[in-house]
């Protein structure tokens, strides 16, 4: 079992920046792969990137194309908690924005945090 606790949501203007955190649960966090996904009001789920095992320690990172040079996701294992740096933010990324971890080798990520609030204006 992963609980999962994101914060650093906010307001913020266009241009500007943010950085996510989520806090996990557990004494296993670096045998999970994160991901970080976002809803807007009225759209489905989407993914915003992820960090998947690779071997020997490491990940590597994806991210959707709409994100892509601009967020940043990161991990730091002794503290449990994966990141997500975001810069030049738009009207558009506004939308409230969950972290999920699942078992390294699952498909489907398992655990999901409460959500935290991300709101640009333009």
């Amino acid at each position: 079992q992963v609980q999962l606790v994101e914060s650093g949501g906010g307001l913020v203007q266009a241009g500007g920046s943010l950085r996510l955190s989520c806090a996990a649960s557990g004494r296993t966090f670096a045998s999970y792969d994160m991901g970080w996904f976002r809803q807007a009001p009225g759209k489905e789920r989407e993914f915003v990137g992820g960090l998947t095992w690779s071997g020997g320690g490491t990940y590597y990172t994806r991210y959707a194309d709409s994100v892509k040079g601009r967020f940043t996701i990161s991990r730091d294992n002794a503290k449990n908690t994966v990141y997500l740096q975001m810069n030049s933010l738009k009207p558009e990324d506004t939308a409230v924005y969950y972290c999920a971890a699942r078992a390294i080798g699952a498909t489907q990520y398992s655990y999901w945090g409460q959500g935290t609030q991300v709101t640009v204006s333009s």
